[in-house]
C-alpha cells in the first residue's frame, strides 16, 4: 500500500532533518515548483526554523559576490558551523536553468554534510522568485543549518525584496563599476547592515569608501548603529576576518533589545500578505480565471471597451461567490419546541450557547451554539403560525435548514436570480445578530431549505 500524501511529506521532512541531502533537494524542488505538496512541506518544516542566522549577499553583477560567498562558507565550515547557500543566478538562454549550476568553486566540498548549495535560475523574471527563495530558505533552515547564505543576482527592487528575509544584509560594491551611482539609485543605504568594498586593490576603493561615509553622514539619525565598511579582496581572502567579525557583531547587536524579533516580525508581516495574495490567485486560476481570459480582458481594457476597475470587482465576485469558492457552512438550523430543553443536550457535550435573540419578523427565538468554524442554531417559534411553528406541526423537531456563508450576499443573490433559481424571498433581510440572509426554496436545492447569509460587517452598496 502506498503511503498517504501527508505520510510521504512527514517521511521526507524527517529524512532531511536527519541529514539526508537527497531528501533536502527533493523537498526544495517540491517547494520551487509550487506543487500540491509544497504547502504541506513548508508547514512541516516551519516548526524546525527560527534558529539559523540568515545572511543576504547582494550587489551589482561582477562585484565578486560568488567568490565572497565561497570564502565565507569555507570559513564557517572550518569553524564547524553548518551552512546552506542559496545562489540566485541568471538563466541560461538555452535551458532556462541557472548558468553557474551548483557553484563550481564549492563543488570540491561535495561530501561535506555540513554544506548545502542550491542555485535558483531567474528565468528572466524575479516576480515570484522572492517568494520561492524565502520558501527554499525555510526548508534549508529546517534541515539544521546554522547559517543560510542568500546571494542575489544584483542590486534592484526584486533583489531588495529577496534580501528582506535576511537577518544580516551585506552589500558588495566594487571600484570602477559605477557603484557610486548605483548605491544612490537602489537605495541600498536602507537595506545594508554591512558594506563590503571588494577588489579593494583596485584604484578608486578609497573614493567608494568616502562616498559611503558621506551618504551615512546625510542619513540623519546619528544615534543609530553606524554601518561598518569592510575592504576585501575575496580572491585571496584579504579582509575576510574583518567581514566575519562584522557579521558576528551585527548578530550580537540584533540579539539586544528585541531587534532580531522586531526585524523578523516586520518580514513576516509582509510575507503573510504575499502568501495570501499568492493563495488567492492560485484559487482564482483553479476555478476558471485563466491566463487566456485575463489576456482577453486586457485587450478589451486597452481598446477602451472595458473598465478595469469595475472588471476587477466583477471577477472577484464571480470567482469567490458565483462559483462557490470561499463559501462555508455557517450553521445548521434545528427546529425545537423549547430552546431551554434542547440546549441541555449540547451543554452535556461541553458546548455553550453564545448568543440568544428573538427575531420578531420571523416570529422565532434563536440560540447560537458555536462548533469550530460553524454553528448550530436552535429555533423556537414564538407563534404556532410562524414558519418554524408550521414546520414543527408537520414534521416535529429536526433539521430545518442549512446556512451557507458568502462574502458578497448581494452578488450571490443576483447570480442566483440570473440563473432562474427559485427563492423564498427575493430580498436580503436582516436576521439574528444583524446577519444578512435570504432563503433558497427547497425545490432548487435538492429538497433542503438553504439559507444564504453574510456577516453584518460587510458594507452594502
Amino acid at each position: 500500500m502506498l503511503p498517504s500524501p501527508q505520510a510521504a511529506v512527514t517521511d521526507l521532512v524527517d529524512r532531511l532533518r536527519a541529514g539526508d541531502t537527497r531528501a533536502l533537494a527533493r523537498a526544495i524542488s517540491l517547494v520551487e515548483n509550487d506543487g500540491e505538496a509544497s504547502a504541506d512541506v513548508l508547514s512541516a518544516c516551519f516548526s524546525h526554523t527560527g534558529h539559523a542566522l540568515r545572511v543576504g549577499i547582494t550587489g551589482s553583477p561582477g562585484a565578486g559576490k560568488s567568490t565572497l560567498v565561497d570564502r565565507l562558507a569555507r570559513a564557517w565550515r572550518g569553524a564547524g558551523i553548518s551552512v546552506g547557500v542559496i545562489a540566485v543566478d541568471p538563466s541560461s538562454a538555452f535551458t532556462g536553468g541557472a548558468i553557474l549550476g551548483d557553484r563550481i568553486r564549492l563543488q570540491e566540498r561535495i561530501g561535506d554534510d555540513g554544506l548545502f548549495v542550491r542555485s535558483m535560475a531567474t528565468r528572466g523574471a524575479l516576480g515570484g522568485l522572492a517568494r520561492a527563495t524565502a520558501d527554499v530558505a525555510q526548508v534549508i533552515e529546517a534541515s539544521g543549518k546554522d547559517i543560510v547564505l542568500i546571494e542575489t543576482v544584483g542590486v534592484g527592487q526584486d533583489e531588495i525584496d529577496i534580501v528582506k528575509l535576511a537577518d544580516v544584509t551585506v552589500v558588495v560594491l566594487v571600484p570602477g563599476m559605477g557603484d557610486d551611482v548605483q548605491t544612490i539609485k537602489a537605495g541600498v543605504m536602507e537595506i545594508a547592515d554591512i558594506f563590503v568594498i571588494n577588489k579593494a586593490d583596485r584604484e578608486g576603493a578609497d573614493r567608494v569608501e568616502r562616498e559611503i561615509r558621506a551618504m551615512q553622514s546625510l542619513a540623519g539619525d546619528r544615534s543609530a548603529r553606524i554601518i561598518p565598511i569592510v575592504k576585501t579582496i575575496a580572491t585571496i581572502g584579504t579582509g575576510l576576518d574583518e567581514l566575519l567579525a562584522a557579521i558576528e557583531e551585527m548578530k550580537q547587536w540584533l540579539a539586544q533589545e528585541g531587534r532580531l524579533e522586531a526585524r523578523r516580525t516586520a518580514y513576516w508581516r509582509e510575507r503573510i500578505e504575499q502568501m495570501v495574495q499568492h493563495a488567492l490567485l492560485k484559487e482564482a486560476r483553479a476555478h476558471g480565471l485563466s491566463r487566456e481570459e485575463l489576456s482577453e480582458h486586457a485587450a478589451r481594457v486597452t481598446s477602451g471597451d472595458e473598465d478595469p476597475y469595475r472588471l476587477a470587482r466583477k471577477l472577484v465576485t464571480r470567482v469567490f461567490n458565483g462559483r462557490g469558492v470561499m463559501m462555508k457552512i455557517d450553521h445548521l438550523g434545528i427546529a425545537v419546541n423549547s430552546i431551554d430543553a434542547a440546549r441541555a443536550f449540547y451543554e452535556a457535550l461541553g458546548l455553550a450557547v453564545a448568543h440568544q435573540e428573538t427575531v420578531e419578523h420571523e416570529q422565532v427565538r434563536t440560540a447560537m451554539i458555536p462548533i469550530g468554524e460553524s454553528r448550530i442554531e436552535l429555533l423556537e417559534p414564538t407563534s404556532e403560525d410562524s414558519t418554524v411553528g408550521r414546520f414543527l406541526k408537520r414534521r416535529g423537531e429536526g433539521l430545518h435548514h442549512v446556512a451557507l456563508h458568502v462574502e458578497d450576499i448581494a452578488a450571490t443573490l443576483d447570480a442566483l436570480k440570473s440563473k432562474g433559481v427559485r427563492l423564498v424571498s427575493e430580498k436580503v433581510q436582516v436576521g439574528a445578530g444583524g446577519h444578512l440572509y435570504f432563503f433558497v426554496h427547497p425545490s432548487s436545492a435538492g429538497g433542503v431549505l438553504l439559507e444564504i447569509c453574510q456577516d453584518p460587517t460587510k458594507d452594502q452598496d
